[in-house]
């Protein structure tokens, strides 16, 4: 059977890793990267790390949309992106169940079952890293295609290519 969250959280952090490569691809390349851009990716890996304090009960160590540059982005996608995919794989049936309860960016409470959250996740990154590829074509720069399906695609030549079955 497949793994849901297990597949979601990896293609999380191969979506977050191959922006960022390619980020690095345009500063490389002489390009400067849109403030607005930057801010929306912040806000990913700002909501990995405050649902993992969330999930762990532990204060978030940023802020909703506090902005980052993109020495700052690695760090927290090597802080928070892995993680949030272990914790996905580590979960058991009754942690996958668990509800908890939490306030948002603005005060207001709520209760999210835990296997919401590890769909909410990835699925929020994603929105948001289809507003940083706009962003960039904005600006005149070429964005990255870190679609769900070309994941797929790159996992099922790996394992063709290895002779091995896919996730």
């Amino acid at each position: 059977m497949i793994n849901t969250n297990e597949k979601l959280g990896a293609y999380n952090v191969w979506a977050n890793e191959t922006l960022l490569r390619h980020l690095d691809g345009l500063v490389a390349g002489g390009a400067t990267i849109p403030a607005s851009a930057l801010r929306l990716f912040s806000h990913v890996l700002n909501a990995q790390a405050i649902w993992l304090g969330r999930l762990t009960n532990t204060p978030s160590p940023v802020k909703v949309w506090q902005e980052h540059d993109l020495a700052t982005l690695h760090h927290w996608h090597e802080q928070t992106s892995e993680r949030f995919h272990q914790y996905g794989i580590n979960a058991d049936d009754a942690e996958l169940q668990r509800l908890i309860t939490y306030t948002n960016s603005i005060g207001e409470g709520y209760t999210s079952q835990v296997s919401d959250i590890m769909t909410h996740v990835p699925v929020h990154a994603n929105y948001h890293r289809a507003q940083v590829a706009r962003e960039l074509r904005l600006n005149g720069l070429e964005p990255i295609n870190t679609d769900f399906i070309t994941y797929c695609r790159e996992l099922s030549a790996k394992a063709a290519a290895a002779d091995v079955p896919s996730l």
